[in-house]
């Protein structure tokens, strides 16, 4: 397991006792600081990094710290600058302030108003994080947590990601699949080529199949150039085919065709494509169930099993809990500017008796509305009473005893429903789930009742 990954700080076109002061004050925070000279190095390491902060003198050279402002806000709107700026460069410093500064430091600094400053715009809440990424690394990625059962599925990950095998992971909605196969893809032999990633459930089955082997210009109404497929995308890297369960039995077959031969024709091409491409794959359902049920081929999923990796739900790793809490605290406060000291023991109680049926993404979102509606350093629940009624276990006696995961999962998806008065993008949202999850959980209880329903029927009609 390692420490927690620093946080990035950027600074640009400061002088030699500015940049020192900044350096020293940010390394006894545990704070990694990268010195760019100017607005274009600026521009280089926004390019190839991460940053959680920009510290921009408002006068460096070649370009200055407006433009620097403009190239940081482009890549992320929600990236905080801060702007260093002399005595009396009120005119600029309203500009930087308008284009998009969270604040602004007045110089000489002083060590006060820097640690202020990062209290504020950085928390730095240590968090254990199982794996992650170089923090300078282009696709980074951070899986926190220090539970058995999640250190086990890295470990696997880790122990499968030097070979070229398949890989399937599998877990429920919202428990960090796509993190674990950033892992597989960062710690393996073709880091240094491409990731791709494609989501077979946004798409239907006839866009995905040129989404993945692209087209030939003129192969269908609309194909006005020539275009190159995912699988020629990734060629020399990996492939990651997102909620492979969503693709239909003509496209199963072609996957199959080309997993087993590793080339293929755009649609509307007859020339034959070669690549080399390792595919990982991920469900939230129960591939093997699904095969059984010939609603999946057999052959595809042995070709794409093998190695099956299992990411834990929350409700199973619940020491992940604080954890994690803590984890978003840093990733959100920031957004509204609260340093956060304390997590009330009240919520946390709640949190641990939770079922979690959006997992880890529930849990981002319930954290990130508590930091929002709050208001001192202790996140609490207090200013989100629908929350609190959500986290709150059902009362002796009113009808709704069951602890059962499926009926607490069910009781959750109705008062979401009645929040947001039935809409159920936004009650997707409030359970931390996506629209088409919770489509497919509402099909499920629609199959389940209608089967309770005819066997209901079926005991009426049968002599006693």
């Amino acid at each position: 397991m390692k420490d927690s990954v620093h946080p990035n700080v950027l600074i640009v076109g400061c002088d030699g006792p500015t940049t020192r002061l900044l350096l020293e004050v940010l390394a006894a925070r545990g704070i990694r600081g990268t010195v760019a000279r100017d607005a274009k190095a600026a521009r280089d390491h926004l390019e190839q990094g991460r940053w959680d902060l920009v510290l921009a003198e408002l006068d460096a050279p070649q370009g200055g710290g407006m433009g620097v402002v403009e190239e940081a806000k482009l890549r992320g709107p929600e990236l905080p600058v801060v702007m260093l700026a002399r005595r009396g460069a009120v005119p600029t410093v309203v500009r930087a302030l308008r284009a998009g500064c969270e604040d602004y430091l007045v110089e000489p600094l002083e060590r006060p108003a820097i640690e202020q400053m990062l209290d504020s715009l950085l928390p730095n809440r240590p968090v254990p994080v199982a794996d992650g990424a170089d923090d300078g690394a282009p696709s980074p990625y951070r899986i926190v947590g220090r539970s058995p059962a999640l250190l086990e599925a890295v470990a696997l990950a880790k122990k499968v990601a030097p070979t070229s095998a398949p890989v399937l992971i599998a877990g429920e909605s919202g428990t960090g699949k796509e993190l674990i196969a950033h892992l597989v893809h960062q710690a393996s032999r073709r880091a240094a080529g491409p990731y791709v990633r494609v989501n077979c459930a946004a798409l239907s089955e006839s866009l995905l199949e040129s989404e993945l082997f692209g087209h030939e210009r003129g192969a269908f109404t609309g194909a006005v150039i020539e275009r190159k497929g995912r699988f020629e995308l990734a060629n020399g890297g990996t492939l990651l085919l997102d909620e492979i369960t969503e693709t239909g039995p003509r496209l199963q077959a072609e996957l199959l065709r080309v997993l087993d031969q590793q080339d293929f024709e755009r649609v509307g091409g007859s020339q034959p494509i070669r690549v080399s491409v390792r595919i990982i794959s991920t469900t939230n359902t129960d591939l093997g169930r699904l095969v059984r049920l010939g609603r999946f081929r057999a052959d595809l999923y042995y070709r794409l099993a093998g190695v099956r990796l299992t990411v834990p739900p929350l409700r199973h790793r619940k020491e992940d809990i604080p954890v994690l809490a803590w984890h978003f605290v840093n990733e959100f406060a920031r957004e509204v500017r609260r340093s956060i000291r304390q997590l009330d023991p009240d919520m946390m109680h709640l949190y641990y008796q939770y079922p979690w049926p959006g997992n880890v993404r529930q849990l981002r979102n319930m954290v990130r509305t508590g930091l929002i509606l709050g208001s001192s350093d202790v996140l609490s629940l207090a200013e989100a009473p629908w929350l609190r009624a959500e986290l709150a276990p059902a009362a002796p006696g009113d009808g709704q005893a069951s602890l059962r995961l499926r009926d607490v999962e069910r009781r959750a998806i109705l008062e979401a429903f009645r929040i947001t008065n039935r809409n159920q993008v936004k009650a997707a949202a409030l359970l931390g789930i996506t629209d088409r999850t919770l489509r497919e959980k509402l099909r499920r209880y629609r199959q389940k009742d209608a089967v309770q329903e005819r066997e209901d029927m079926q005991c009426l009609k049968e002599p006693a």
